[in-house]
């Protein structure tokens, strides 16, 4: 199947009113995995590579890029790829040559008067370039280790009326927003404000993405995109999957030296992850009512 456009998958999944599940990838197996998870759940899906796991390859972004290309266009289920939590301008320069049809680009960490024009710079040269560009707004804690916010810390949840101005001021095409998650979260305890996302749904025209979803319980997911979440961002839980399927192995035989002894069934536990969450993401049951 030909690689698949981030814009057309959420087009989709606004129509049916669904989520749309995206992974993301650091290493071959993450990809393979969750090619393999998308199909089991008959599901669409986007492969996320992300600035950090550019820079754990080195910097160089096209030798996965192509590989996840091609295993999307390999897949049953249609996969498209996406440049994630991009800070650096050169790197999102980088994105068209590597395949992805969208990025989300981050200057979350700036000032809000330099983050807008930033990222309206950013969407302008997207834009011309035919990608699909996704923003932040609010702080979603965790990310590269910083603990996770309070619910009462400032910016710790966006403000429909400031979303409402920064896609008008920026030109972005969807946006991700602050309403409870954390990132890296390896227990699913967070709580979502409900209540925020349908404000905020009814005040953003872009789809709006839930990033720190692997920390989100199930019926807090489904309820999240009945509210008007539609992306829905997860990286962590597909590691808490992988890593445990790794040390049993090794625990089991100390004697080992071939990864892919190991690399499998841990890839298969990725794929199982990925097949679960991608079916809570797409399920008809966090169907939205037709009037948000």
């Amino acid at each position: 199947m030909p690689l698949a456009r981030t814009a057309e998958l959420l087009a989709a999944a606004v129509s049916a009113r669904r989520g749309l599940p995206a992974f993301n990838v650091i290493t071959l197996e993450h990809a393979e995995a969750i090619a393999a998870g998308a199909e089991r759940a008959a599901a669409p899906a986007v492969l996320q590579i992300s600035q950090n796991a550019v820079a754990f390859h080195g910097g160089r972004l096209l030798p996965l890029a192509r590989a996840c290309a091609e295993i999307a266009a390999a897949a049953r289920v249609p996969l498209a790829l996406h440049l994630d939590h991009v800070e650096d301008v050169e790197l999102l320069r980088a994105a068209p040559a590597g395949g992805f049809s969208s990025a989300m680009f981050d200057a979350s960490a700036l000032p809000h008067a330099e983050n807008v024009k930033a990222t309206a710079e950013a969407a302008a040269w997207a834009h011309r370039h035919g990608l699909h560009l996704e923003a932040e707004l609010g702080r979603v804690g965790g990310k590269d280790g910083e603990p996770p916010l309070s619910p009462h810390a400032p910016g710790a949840r966006t403000d429909p009326r400031e979303a409402a101005d920064y896609v008008a001021d920026t030109g972005v095409d969807a946006l991700a927003v602050a309403v409870g998650s954390s990132h890296a979260m390896t227990t699913r305890t967070a709580a979502l404000d409900h209540d925020l996302i349908r404000r905020l749904a009814d005040a953003v025209p872009v789809p709006l993405v839930l990033h720190g979803s692997s920390g989100v319980p199930d019926e807090q997911l489904s309820a999240g995109i009945a509210a008007g979440l539609v992306k829905i961002n997860i990286g962590t839980a597909l590691n808490t999957a992988f890593t445990p399927a790794v040390r049993r192995h090794l625990a089991d035989d100390d004697r080992v030296t071939d990864p892919r002894k190991y690399l499998a069934p841990a890839r298969t536990a990725m794929a199982e992850a990925v097949a679960h969450l991608a079916g809570v993401v797409t399920s008809s049951d966090t169907r939205r009512p037709t009037s948000v």
